[in-house]
């Protein structure tokens, strides 16, 4: 398949680092331009150097901008006031007892990993159905399905995630414009690693404190390893192209087999 993103502006939230960074990788090897997120400058620059390392010849814009704000939202809007291509990935997570989790705690991690999505989507998709082309994308995680008991606030986020997502796509029916999520697993990326050692314990090699995870915390994972960003990112870019054209208000899974399920 032919996928052909030219003349297409895509932005990805949380994109300096981990799936975030891999998917505007992915999007600006598609020919699409790509902005990367994030809240500080540096960081920005930085993600934007090593994607056009990655990409030569990429079209590629930084916007440093903390879209958990209605205010940083709005600054960022102003420098980039039309987009293409909504990807909303921006999310945080850690293992904490649920017991243990304080109202403030619920509503950051409602702040960040729901409502910062839902604001750009009210942005942002109202002119792409003016303009009858549009793709937005939430990066939920198989733990909107199966919750974790060590990251239940996580997981709650993201199942809000896909019922605004096939909301939004109920919005945006017949009018060229798709909203999906993808549901992706186990990913090998630098929080993912900070979590198998709070989890596992530091004092253990790499590879076996990752087997270990897998075996001990994601048994179900029929892949039975961390799934690289990259992987994710090839999903993201399809659902991005034309070519997913009648793939709407759906919940895509990129999750090795982890949810136990015969349903995408």
């Amino acid at each position: 398949m032919d996928i052909d993103l030219k003349g297409r502006t895509a932005l990805v939230t949380g994109s300096t680092q981990g799936i975030g960074h891999a998917i505007a990788t992915g999007l600006a090897a598609a020919g699409a331009r790509a902005v990367i997120n994030g809240r500080g400058e540096e960081r920005v620059k930085d993600a934007v150097e090593r994607l056009l390392a990655d990409v030569p010849g990429a079209d590629v814009l930084g916007v440093a901008a903390d879209v958990t704000s209605e205010e940083g939202t709005a600054a960022l809007v102003a420098k980039l006031p039309q987009v293409d291509v909504l990807v909303n990935n921006l999310g945080i997570f850690e293992a904490r007892p649920v017991l243990e989790i304080g109202d403030e705690e619920w509503r950051r991690y409602f702040e960040v990993n729901v409502l910062s999505g839902v604001r750009l989507t009210r942005t942002y998709l109202p002119g792409m159905t003016e303009r009858g082309w549009g793709r937005v994308l939430f990066v939920s995680s198989d733990s909107s399905v199966v919750i974790p008991e060590e990251m239940v606030h996580y997981g709650v986020t993201k199942t809000a995630q896909l019922a605004v997502s096939r909301g939004f796509a109920k919005a945006a029916a017949g009018t060229g414009v798709t909203v999906n999520s993808v549901i992706a697993g186990p990913t090998h990326t630098g929080g993912v690693e900070d979590l198998v050692t709070s989890v596992v314990g530091g004092d253990v090699p790499w590879d076996e404190a990752q087997a270990r995870f897998m075996r001990e915390y994601r048994p179900q994972s029929l892949l039975q390893r961390l799934i690289e960003p990259a992987e994710i990112a090839n999903m993201v870019t399809y659902l991005s192209s034309e070519l997913a054209s009648a793939t709407t208000g759906g919940a895509l899974r990129v999750d090795g087999g982890y949810v136990d399920s015969i349903l995408p």
